[in-house]
């Protein structure tokens, strides 16, 4: 983590503009191997040509941007996570959490406004794990960011005691015990459609680890009763997108099969 910003840290885009900005960021990058400079961008060049001309440090009347060797944190504020209830993977944001790990039973949502309302209702109690489905690129349709119930979460003072897992996303302002992108998602028949109240999920950032204390027999049973729900949308754009949308795995690109 090279970088001192908001909402965790203590800069905002405008001082990463002045002091050097994403160039200088890419370059730091580039410099440490950590980027393909064969690239090519828009502009018809590559991107160790379009770096070319910025220093291969940050200038040092900054703080905003840190060297490689001088990194604000040694881990970042992303946490790629995977176990039997995400196979396919999620993404945990961890950024100053003391403890990220939690075992807790599960409370159950299949919308958001349903879980946003047993949050402000007082219905969420500390070592609860929320699980928000049928929110990812198929089943909202689109992906919806989960902003509103995390921050409630925060404003209850929920925020690290309470884990929230779900196969929409989360936005950069974030922050608590989140995971979201769990693929396969719930609408594709997900193992997170599966997950029945009162369930033990473990939200491990530690061993990257995301599981549902349930043996496959019984993940096979209760697949073999679920059932694909209606679609929210029969016609238009969304339901062409939700037809079409790949995995969040895999970008919830329209042409998966192309490739």
């Amino acid at each position: 983590m090279i970088c001192d910003l908001k909402p965790s840290g203590r800069y905002v885009a405008t001082d990463l503009h002045r002091a050097g900005g994403i160039p200088q960021v890419l370059k730091i990058l580039l410099g440490a191997g950590l980027l393909h400079g064969d690239c090519m961008t828009i502009t018809g060049r590559t991107l160790a040509e379009e770096l070319a001309a910025v220093a291969d440090q940050p200038r040092a009347d900054q703080d905003v941007i840190r060297p490689i060797s001088k990194p604000l944190y040694a881990q970042g504020h992303l946490a790629i996570l995977k176990g039997n209830l995400a196979p396919e993977g999620a993404v945990a944001k961890i950024t100053g959490l003391k403890n990220p790990t939690i075992t807790g039973p599960a409370r159950v949502f299949d919308d958001e406004q349903s879980a946003l309302q047993a949050i402000l209702d007082g219905r969420i109690r500390a070592g609860d794990v929320l699980v928000l489905r049928y929110l990812g690129p198929k089943g909202a349709p689109g992906m919806p960011e989960m902003l509103a119930p995390t921050s409630v979460l925060i404003g209850a003072g929920l925020g690290e005691s309470v884990g929230l897992i779900t196969d929409g996303r989360f936005s950069g302002g974030t922050w608590g015990m989140v995971v979201g992108h769990v693929a396969p998602e719930a609408y594709a028949g997900g193992p997170i459609a599966l997950v029945q109240e009162d369930d033990t999920i473990t939200i491990d950032a530690h061993s990257l680890r995301l599981d549902l204390k349930l043996d496959d027999a019984e993940l096979e049973r209760r697949r073999a009763q679920w059932q694909t729900p209606a679609p929210r949308y029969t016609r238009g754009v969304l339901a062409k997108f939700a037809k079409l949308a790949a995995s969040a795995s895999r970008g919830a690109v329209l042409d998966a099969d192309l490739f």
